[in-house]
């Protein structure tokens, strides 16, 4: 029957023929590209989602994760992302950096932005041209506009962002990075053995 997958077959390996002709489609496994000749480099022990696009010079270290719908472009300069460094879903990276630890929520967007150690970047936040300092927390929705430098341990919020920190704020940074530290989300990468399975 037209639009039938073959058994044994799915949707991501198989040719579907519609209806009469040459029509089909095929979706793949994985969305890696090359960008004037350099591919994307991820490490054996990193678990990225067969649905993240990786474009040119980008690094993924060991037990780091790439969630669904992340972009991570490296074509105007490189994107790294450190080891135990975790990347929420439709998240987009540009030209930045993440260093070791660093947890980056799902719809952020960095662009030419340098995030140390084990600092944290909220839901559907923007950072543009910045640098984020260790054990920072940027808050979900913040802006932080271009040339920005966080200090090290700062509360990060707003729009555009106002910097405290953290020592001054109400909030204890201990008991919030134990609830989201980076190893948890290593775990649970390794938990969902068919979303990071890459063709």
């Amino acid at each position: 029957m037209p639009g039938e997958v073959p058994p044994g077959g799915t949707v991501a390996n198989r040719h579907t023929i519609l209806g009469q002709g040459a029509i089909s489609y095929c979706m793949v496994d994985s969305r890696d590209y090359a960008f004037e000749g350099t591919e994307p480099d991820i490490h054996e022990d990193a678990h990225v989602s067969r649905e993240a696009t990786l474009v040119g010079d980008v690094t993924v270290d060991a037990d780091a994760s790439v969630w669904p719908g992340v972009v991570l472009r490296g074509d105007v300069a490189p994107v790294r992302v450190g080891r135990a460094a975790h990347i929420g879903d439709n998240a987009t990276l540009h030209g930045s950096e993440v260093s070791r630890g660093v947890m980056v929520g799902h719809g952020a967007v960095l662009n030419d932005t340098f995030v140390a150690a084990g600092a944290m970047v909220g839901f559907n936040s923007t950072v543009t041209d910045s640098t984020i300092g260790t054990r920072s927390i940027v808050a979900s929705g913040t802006v932080v506009p271009a040339d920005y430098e966080v200090p090290p341990e700062s509360f990060v919020r707003g729009m555009p962002a106002s910097v405290t920190p953290l020592e001054e704020t109400t909030i204890d940074p201990d008991e919030v990075f134990e609830e989201y530290h980076s190893g948890a989300y290593t775990n649970l990468a390794e938990r969902h053995e068919e979303l990071f399975e890459r063709g």
